[in-house]
């Protein structure tokens, strides 16, 4: 029976022990979430680089729109039933539409590309200066990690977080301060 109490006494020295280390740890650890992509919409310069790169695919957008029409035109006047060209001149202007038709293919397709490549530049550059602020914040406040909690559109890195923990908007004011 003593050696049953020993073992006994030992085992909850040691869950003690054990429950002790863990508190402390918890203590001594800090961890925080964030959303990078709220950083990048609520901080000023988040919203002009967003502003930016909407105005650009703007400008993109409004070039296409342009080539679109002039092409719903050039197929109107060759479908029209009272066009009085020469069979000729109907073939040449078939010929100039599918040249303009390849010609906007292939701009619609740069301009895709183009915009594409802007906004991974964006995101690669903006991702680097959020990530700054970030570390500004955790070093300020005593955090070792704060993790991109993510969103429904994104992938969910941290699936459950106390409200508590999101710095967000203490990473977006460091955000601002940093990108003036």
């Amino acid at each position: 029976m003593k050696r049953q109490g020993v073992v006994g006494m030992l085992g909850v020295l040691l869950a003690s022990a054990w429950f002790a280390h863990a508190a402390f740890a918890a203590e001594t650890f800090k961890v925080a979430v964030m959303d990078q992509q709220a950083v990048m919409e609520k901080s000023v310069a988040g919203k002009r680089a967003l502003e930016e790169m909407k105005s650009y695919s703007m400008t993109r957008q409004k070039i296409v729109s342009a080539d679109d029409q002039e092409l719903k035109d050039m197929e109107l006047a060759l479908q029209d039933p009272n066009s009085k060209l020469s069979e000729q001149a109907k073939q040449e202007k078939q010929e100039q539409f599918r040249a303009k038709l390849e010609a906007y293919q292939r701009r619609l397709g740069d301009f895709n590309r183009e915009v594409q490549q802007k906004q991974r530049e964006m995101v690669m550059e903006y991702a680097k200066k959020i990530a700054a602020a970030a570390q500004a914040v955790a070093q300020k406040e005593g955090y070792q990690a704060i993790l991109d909690k993510g969103s429904d559109n994104m992938v969910r890195i941290v699936l459950y977080y106390q409200p508590a923990l999101d710095v967000t908007d203490r990473v977006v004011k460091e955000f601002d301060s940093q990108n003036k």
